[in-house]
């Protein structure tokens, strides 16, 4: 369980919000909203006041490292310090993850340059949930993706929200994959999170 209490960040909140284990809740908002900052805030790497709390472990009382190995932040665009990609898989993937992804075994091969702005995006989705954090924090996580391509992400996450009981916070500008995805639906506006009709 993901529990923001009074969460304020820049022009972001104060926010009180509560997401269940395995519940899949989507952050809906104009650009420069917040949405981005809200989700930075969460996985602990902007300055934040408030508090949030993983079931009862507060994030001010672990450091830093250890929240962010369990709330995860997959951002926009991704993140490569390595040539190859397999170099940022230490403990390698699971085959049937990149089958899950449209994505060949020889993908951990391959170069960070070589690969797609979509291809990175899949990749970069699979990085994260190989750390089996226990909550996903999503900033448009299919934004680079055709239609079919984010279909696999959603369905592979979907599996993955279940068979974890992970905690899913996901940003999306798509209203018809939003009313795919998840359990409940928030406005972000003038800094406050507005419940949407499912």
């Amino acid at each position: 369980m993901l529990r923001l209490d009074q969460l304020a960040t820049r022009h972001v909140g104060p926010l009180s919000l509560t997401i269940a284990a395995g519940e899949c809740v989507c952050v809906q908002g104009a650009s420069g909203s917040g949405k981005s900052l809200l989700l930075r805030a969460i996985a602990d790497l902007d300055p934040h006041d408030g508090e949030i709390y993983l079931n009862d472990l507060a994030c001010s009382a672990q450091p830093a490292a250890r929240w962010r190995a369990s709330v995860t932040l997959l951002m926009a665009e991704s993140q490569w310090w390595a040539e190859r990609v397999g170099e940022h898989f230490p403990v390698g993937v699971d085959p049937a993850w990149l089958d899950g992804l449209a994505l060949p075994k020889d993908a951990l091969d391959w170069t960070v340059a070589r690969c797609s702005t979509g291809e990175r995006q899949r990749l970069a989705l699979l990085r994260a949930l190989m750390g089996q954090p226990a909550v996903l924090l999503l900033d448009e996580p299919t934004g680079n993706l055709d239609e079919q391509s984010a279909r696999l992400v959603e369905s592979l996450l979907a599996d993955y929200r279940r068979c974890r009981q992970a905690t899913l916070l996901w940003i999306s500008h798509d209203e018809r994959q939003a009313a795919r995805i998840a359990s409940r639906r928030f406005l972000l506006s003038d800094g406050q999170l507005t419940a949407l009709p499912q």
